[in-house]
């Protein structure tokens, strides 16, 4: 497998994979435009994604994702909660196909396993995406840590994983009481110490790499989770961190 992120944090989120001519995006938080573009950059185009899958409702992960399908005709993949919450700034959509939390998807070779989430966000959950025996890990906007997400993590070749916040620069950055609370709370995000300690306590195992994603412009800097990280798995853990801002290099899985 190939894979690459072409943004990922709270002002838009979308990672491409492929693998034997199959090509999946999961989620459209980002403009059409920029994902056309982003993916030129790696001699990709759109058009030729075959699905696009929908973690979850909330606007960074959906927000384009009818415009994908209206301009590049990709298939969107969706639980029937998310179609709700979505539907009234998603706007017309003509080939949405749904699936349940816990379902297994093929697409030809590819197998996409969904795994339930406790985001605070209905029917939310991360994806394992599997070919040749290999197993892709997308786990961002995860609530808390939990023993399933910690069992399937023991089980990946690479894995996308939320890295969201310091708890220091949460604490004391201007969001407001109530936006604090939920960030850290059961429905929220990882803070970057439990994103290390999950990867900690899977061990090395089989895994290649780790990107970390969904970090808080704000509340993190890729130089801080980096070093937590680091302080917790060692220093020649292979780690990388997924842009807001930028598309990735292509990694291999």
């Amino acid at each position: 497998m190939l894979t690459c992120s072409l943004q990922s944090g709270s002002n838009g989120n979308a990672i491409y994979v492929e693998a034997d001519g199959v090509r999946l995006l999961f989620d459209a938080g980002i403009s059409g435009r920029q994902a056309r573009l982003r993916l030129a950059a790696h001699g990709r185009d759109i058009r030729e994604v075959d699905a696009l899958l929908l973690s979850h409702a909330h606007s960074d992960h959906t927000r384009c994702a009818g415009i994908y399908q209206r301009l590049f005709q990709i298939p969107i993949y969706a639980t029937v909660a998310t179609e709700r919450a979505m539907a009234p700034y998603v706007g017309k959509v003509h080939d949405l196909r749904h699936f349940g939390p816990g379902e297994t998807l093929e697409f030809g070779p590819l197998t996409v396993h969904t795994l339930p989430t406790p985001h605070d966000a209905d029917d939310s959950v991360a994806f394992i995406i599997e070919h040749d025996q290999k197993r892709l890990g997308v786990f961002t906007d995860l609530g808390h840590p939990f023993e399933r997400l910690s069992t399937a993590l023991r089980d990946l070749d690479a894995v996308y994983l939320e890295s969201n916040y310091d708890p220091r620069l949460l604490a004391t950055g201007s969001y407001p009481p109530e936006l604090k609370a939920r960030i850290r709370g059961d429905g929220g995000h990882l803070s970057n110490e439990e994103a290390a300690a999950l990867l900690k306590g899977c061990g090395r195992g089989r895994l290649r790499w780790a990107a970390l994603a969904h970090l808080s412009e704000e509340n993190n800097h890729p130089e801080v989770a980096l070093e937590t990280h680091r302080r917790v798995l060692g220093q020649d853990y292979p780690l990388t961190v997924a842009s807001r801002y930028h598309v990735s290099e292509l990694l291999r899985v």
